[in-house]
């Protein structure tokens, strides 16, 4: 059964009871919201598939507001849309994908701590190559240097990265950790 939520504007408003079974209409805005909680960065992957496996097998609305329980909408303001990028945060966007390929990941360190302030756009691409780099540095490592011989892909991503920085153009590394955010 469905109950009246009080308040004189909102009279006709109800809400469902806990005991009442879901459809899959219901499922689908939680599933969204999961989803949006996860591109915030506050969820992370195996929670993400945990909490949508429980979304997708609730059975009450009670199983279903579980699911959602820690994850009250984000409160703050909203970001503001970006604007573009200017040609000096361009090219020092592409210059931090250029720098790893010579310095592995003391370059785009050091241009983390040094021009991540300036924008978004830039600290955005000086930490998907940090992440690259360290990625690529982890996976020498476990492989005994074997992985080393991923570092000749390695140059021609991170040139496709530092072009589509020039332009504009989004562009995520394939197979990279985000130990940095």
């Amino acid at each position: 059964m469905a109950r009246s939520v009080g308040g004189a504007h909102d009279r006709n408003m109800t809400i469902p009871a806990p005991s009442l079974r879901v459809s899959h209409a219901e499922r689908e805005p939680v599933v969204e919201r999961l989803q949006q909680a996860y591109a915030e960065g506050r969820l992370d992957k195996s929670e993400l598939d945990l909490r949508l496996h429980l979304a997708m097998t609730a059975v009450t609305r009670a199983d279903l507001d579980a699911v959602l329980y820690d994850l009250n909408p984000a409160t703050g303001p909203k970001p503001l849309p970006r604007g573009e990028p200017t040609a000096e945060q361009r090219v020092l966007a592409a210059f931090a994908h250029v720098l790893g390929v010579f310095t592995l990941f003391v370059g785009p360190l050091v241009m983390m701590c040094t021009k991540a302030r300036r924008s978004p756009y830039v600290r955005q691409h000086i930490v998907s190559a940090l992440n690259f780099q360290l990625t690529l540095l982890i996976v020498t490592i476990v492989t005994f240097g074997i992985g080393g011989l991923v570092y000749a892909v390695a140059w021609i991503v991170a040139a496709v990265a530092a072009l589509l920085a020039l332009v504009d153009t989004p562009f995520r590394y394939p197979f990279t950790l985000r130990l940095v955010r």
